[in-house]
């Protein structure tokens, strides 16, 4: 046999035994590669577990700090106004107070809220109005808040703000209201709608909320604009009372609300 019909006898073989090395080895480096971003993989995970348990302690602190601190204002306010000069800066100072207080306690009812991307909204109003009417009528027998309407869901970017509108239009109801507060949920295709009704003396005359000096319409009108929604107020029923209706559009359950 000749040397070039032996060298090409032999020649595939061994071709063969060097692409399986560099194979094999080309395997190993990837091998190694995938090991090492597994392990920086776990390491990025923990290190987000840990942040987020970090982030859920400083926000369990705050809420303590805070509710303390609310607390702490309504027991001085509550102080300042047994020992007011005057009855009239008596009920002003107890007012506060019951503002602070209330707002405590829908602060409290909205941080259950937290990590939730809906909320069943007719439920959690009824929720918070046992809230409220247990702080505002405690001492006025005769007086209740009553929820109406529909059940559904909507995002809790959404519950937050409205939660904080009805606080402050049942607590200003609960200042002139002759009977029951009546909350109404009402949901539709097109759009929904939050009504706070009263038996009060209604609104006086040239009423604009825009104008409205008073702190709790600028707090409302604030929200009311943060969802993209409409404020319009009416009388009551009868023509008794007055009735002030938020209108908004969910957005669609896919889509977040910015």
């Amino acid at each position: 046999m000749s040397t070039s019909a032996f060298e090409a006898d032999f020649q595939f073989p061994l071709g063969n035994a060097i692409g399986d090395a560099r194979v094999q080895k080309q395997r190993d480096v990837l091998k190694t590669e995938l090991i090492a971003a597994r392990a920086r993989e776990e390491f990025l995970l923990r290190e987000m577990r840990t942040l987020s348990q970090r982030q859920d302690m400083m926000a369990q602190e705050f809420e303590h700090r805070l509710v303390n601190g609310l607390q702490m204002v309504v027991s001085l306010l509550s102080l300042q106004s047994r020992i007011a000069p005057t009855p009239e800066a008596s009920m002003q100072l107890t007012v506060a107070a019951r503002r602070v207080a209330a707002l405590g306690r829908v602060h409290h009812r909205l941080h259950a809220l937290d990590h939730q991307e809906h909320v069943e909204f007719r439920q959690y109003l009824q929720h918070l109005c046992d809230d409220l009417s247990g702080l505002l009528f405690q001492d006025r027998a005769g007086h209740a808040i009553v929820v109406e309407g529909a059940t559904a869901d909507i995002p809790t970017v959404l519950a937050i703000p409205l939660g904080f509108v009805v606080n402050e239009l049942v607590t200003n109801s609960a200042k002139y209201a002759e009977g029951n507060i009546v909350v109404c949920f009402e949901a539709a295709t097109g759009g929904h709608s939050l009504s706070v009704m009263d038996e009060g003396p209604g609104l006086p005359p040239g009423f604009d909320p825009a104008r409205s000096k008073g702190l709790g319409m600028r707090i409302i009108l604030s929200l009311v604009k943060q969802i993209g929604g409409t404020l319009r107020y009416a009388a009551g029923d009868g023509g008794r009372g007055t009735r002030f209706t938020v209108a908004f559009v969910p957005p669609p359950r896919e889509a977040s609300f910015a």
